[in-house]
């Protein structure tokens, strides 16, 4: 333990001096979360669409209200693909994989183009109701995963044109 501890030390003098900042800093009332209110989802289509737009929606309400400055473009690929077939060409396993194109415009300029995907496994069982159950639930989580990461490049975006405090 007492060998540890200047290892430690050392650790954390190594680790001041890094420049690691928290993104967040200043909570609701700093650059990033104040950047974040300013931003307008367009709608999205179809059920995916109403699901991921809300899953942001409830990440930028978060920030607080403001002037809305930029818009963001959403536009979905949502895929169901069946594999694991039994030799009586039954589906016992499937993937679900929700992939989006998101444009985040200021006035009638593009400033951030990017993607964000996930997928997630689904068991089919005998049940039907419990697979389209099972599918439903993968969706959801899948919204709210695609939502994430769009939140934070978002974020990373409005941390790097910050101006200097």
């Amino acid at each position: 333990m007492i060998r540890a501890l200047p290892a430690l030390l050392l650790g954390a003098v190594a680790l001041s001096g890094c420049g690691l900042q928290p993104l967040y800093s200043g909570g609701s009332s700093g650059t990033v979360a104040r950047s974040l209110s300013g931003v307008e989802v367009a709608p999205i289509d179809g059920q995916a669409g109403w699901l991921v737009r809300n899953a942001i929606n409830d990440r930028l309400v978060a920030s607080g209200p403001g002037e809305k400055r930029y818009r963001l473009e959403v536009v979905l690929d949502d895929q169901l693909t069946g594999f694991g077939v039994r030799t009586d060409n039954a589906v016992t396993r499937e993937r679900r994989t929700l992939r989006a194109r998101y444009k985040l415009v200021e006035g009638t300029t593009v400033v951030v183009d990017a993607t964000a995907g996930s997928d997630a496994g689904i068991d089919v069982v005998g049940s039907e109701y419990a697979t389209i159950a099972a599918e439903q639930t993968a969706l959801e989580r899948l919204a709210q995963d695609i939502a994430d990461q769009i939140v934070t490049r978002l974020a990373l975006y409005a941390k790097r044109t910050a101006p200097e405090q």
